[in-house]
């Protein structure tokens, strides 16, 4: 009789097994990018502290294409089991508007999409080449408003986590620059570096070096308050510029992932974030560890998806 009810027990026993097995096999990190870049450096650390909690592997696998809707349409259709997690940006739902904008069907909706954990939530920077004659943002509207279309900026594509703050400034200043697009942050910084684009914005991760060595010159920041290793870079709200925009990274999973097992993943995530070799590891780069479970990153996510998707909406087709 016993052995009957355990082979019912097991019969009726949730998809993807018991929550409290969680994790039992190897947890695959996913960065819908190439290798660099913000995922990267957060996907890396996330999986050598994984490892050593969870006793399981934690690789880390890349799957690019169609600005981060590949990867993250991977991890949509993965498995329900919890053994999938997806680091990405805002282009998690960039993507998503611009498809919208032009009637695009997109490969997942955001329904389909459950937030786990934020990791970081740095503003974006705005630089120059120092070639340029701008050394902050009044000087750049008056050369670019005696200069309108002459002015390159570079980004890491259209309707991108770097196209879109710059396109967000043209808009609320009313000046016209000419977009030179990229297939991502990296390339769009070495535009930059290059000459060939006077203006970019990205993350201080990416930028600090080049700012340390004078080949870029910071003239704001797109955050609320200034960033802590570059307090003289003035914010865009501080000279009543009103616009803001974060380069954060956030843990992400299939909708269709049991709850019980979600809260097990969050469980782990959050011990991850607490570890201070993945602390130092961010510290390291200059993105500031910005920790916050599911209530507080849904949040602070909601907020960032409504002045972006308002964004997008008020630019329009490009």
């Amino acid at each position: 009789m016993r052995r009957l009810l355990l082979a019912v027990a097991l019969s009726v026993a949730p998809a993807g097994g018991y929550a409290q097995d969680y994790p039992s096999k190897a947890i695959t990190i996913v960065v819908p990018n190439p290798p660099g870049g913000m995922n990267q450096i957060h996907a890396q650390p996330l999986s050598t502290v994984l490892e050593k909690l969870a006793n399981q592997p934690a690789p880390v696998v890349n799957r690019p294409g169609g600005t981060a809707a590949v990867g993250t349409a991977s991890v949509v259709n993965a498995p329900p089991d919890g053994h999938t997690i997806l680091v990405t940006t805002p282009n998690l739902f960039l993507v998503l508007e611009k498809d919208k904008l032009y009637g695009i069907k997109s490969p997942y909706s955001l329904d389909q999409i459950a937030l786990l954990a934020l990791l970081s939530a740095d503003p974006l920077i705005m630089v120059v080449h120092p070639s340029m004659p701008v050394k902050n943002v009044k000087q750049l509207i008056a050369l670019a408003k005696a200069k309108p279309n002459e002015i390159v900026f570079s980004s890491s594509g259209p309707y991108g986590i770097t196209h879109m703050p710059t396109a967000m400034f043209l808009d609320a200043t009313g000046l016209k620059m000419r977009h030179l697009p990229t297939t991502g942050g990296g390339p769009a910084i070495l535009q930059a570096l290059g000459g060939h684009a006077q203006v970019t914005g990205g993350g201080p991760a990416a930028l600090y070096a080049h700012i340390q060595s004078g080949k870029l010159r910071p003239i704001a920041s797109w955050g609320v308050k200034p960033y802590r290793a570059l307090p003289n870079v003035p914010t865009f709200k501080s000279m009543g510029i009103d616009i803001e925009a974060y380069l954060w990274v956030g843990l992400f999973t299939g909708a269709n992932v049991p709850e019980p097992t979600r809260n097990k993943m969050r469980q782990l995530i959050g011990k991850a974030a607490a570890d201070p070799l993945f602390k130092q590891a961010l510290e390291k780069v200059q993105v500031v560890p910005d920790y916050r479970d599911e209530p507080q990153f849904r949040k602070f996510f909601d907020a960032d998806y409504k002045r972006f998707a308002a964004a997008i909406q008020k630019i329009g087709k490009l």
